[in-house]
């Protein structure tokens, strides 16, 4: 088990402590003055980001994935060529000098499709000012990973007009979060807290399954585990894999199966979870399951966020690692 001091000691820049808000957080940022957008529903969207930036597009890509607008998320430099006129382009940059998103924001202004960008300040701002583009303010919570609920919620409500959920749903996936909070949080450093549980199991590389509509929330653990644990992270498609990666587990290996799964999968998905059960079982392979809690996507999707960030920065606390650094990033940053 971790004390508290442990927190205190090996967190010294405090990401724990916004995590223990990340539901008020959310709150605060949905119920903010922010101007929605007036654009008119398209058949097209562009959500541009890098890193917890683009995990919170691929929030919004599964939000929107069972309607009929073509969403695309890029992370790269490079608009799609199938931007047009009824494409709304959204890029998201947290310190808004993230160079990738720069480029595609650079292209989209010379497009003709209507754009908006996220940032909290930085040249992202700037560009947009001066070049007339919809930009939005968004403040900082301790780095840009921890930032993602304060994004996400600002975006679904500037967005509102175009996303194909809810006011109370919105609202049930934050009252989720505070049920969350109080299983997964610091001042629960028990075995009862699933979060920790789950960082104690994490003693070698995970491989990370998920069901399609949950692929968020796969690639956010497995980019938190990288950031936050410095440990390497593999994700799979469940179904994809059942045709070639679980050839792998012919051989003994040091990978830990992690199994990620919704409250409604569907129907072919909870057989093949079953039967990937069942082969692991037999060969005596220890896995771990996550569920995902009831209710819309948002809910689903933001919990499992919650809850596997917070077990990222348990199990670095367990490895004695500061969660906050990312010096190797920081490296690649500056030889751009």
């Amino acid at each position: 088990m971790i004390s508290y001091e442990d927190l205190k000691k090996f967190d010294p820049q405090k990401m724990y402590k916004i995590y223990d808000i990340w539901p008020e957080i959310a709150q605060k940022h949905y119920e903010s003055d922010l101007v929605p957008i007036k654009f008119q529903e398209y058949s097209h969207i562009v959500f541009a980001g890098m890193g917890g930036s683009g995990a919170i597009s691929d929030i919004f890509s599964a939000i929107l994935s069972k309607t009929d607008t073509h969403v695309e998320v890029v992370k790269g430099y490079l608009l799609p060529q199938t931007v047009n006129s009824k494409s709304l382009i959204v890029t998201t940059s947290v310190s808004g000098n993230t160079e990738e998103t720069l480029s595609i924001l650079n292209y989209a202004k010379k497009s003709d499709s209507n754009v908006i960008a996220f940032s909290d300040g930085g040249k992202m701002e700037k560009f947009c000012n001066y070049n007339k583009i919809n930009h939005r303010k968004i403040l900082t919570e301790h780095s840009p990973r921890a930032s993602f609920t304060g994004f996400l919620f600002s975006m679904l409500k500037v967005l509102e007009p175009i996303i194909p959920i809810q006011e109370k749903d919105i609202v049930n996936s934050i009252k989720k979060l505070e049920e969350q909070k109080i299983k997964i949080n610091s001042s629960n450093l028990t075995n009862d807290n699933p979060a920790l549980s789950l960082a104690r199991y994490l003693d070698n590389i995970p491989l990370i399954y998920y069901p399609w509509g949950l692929q968020a929330a796969a690639v956010r653990f497995k980019n938190s585990l990288q950031e936050n644990t410095k440990m390497h992270a593999i994700t799979e498609d469940v179904i994809e894999s059942c045709h070639n990666g679980i050839v792998a587990w012919e051989k003994s290996s040091d990978v830990n199966p992690i199994l990620i799964q919704g409250a409604d999968d569907y129907i072919k998905t909870k057989e093949r979870w079953r039967i990937l059960k069942k082969f692991f079982e037999e060969k005596n392979i220890e896995y771990e399951e996550i569920h995902s809690v009831d209710g819309s996507i948002l809910t689903k999707l933001i919990n499992l966020v919650y809850l596997v960030d917070y077990a990222s920065i348990y199990k670095a606390i367990l490895a004695k690692t500061d969660p906050s650094p990312v010096r190797a990033i920081d490296f690649v940053k500056d030889r751009l």
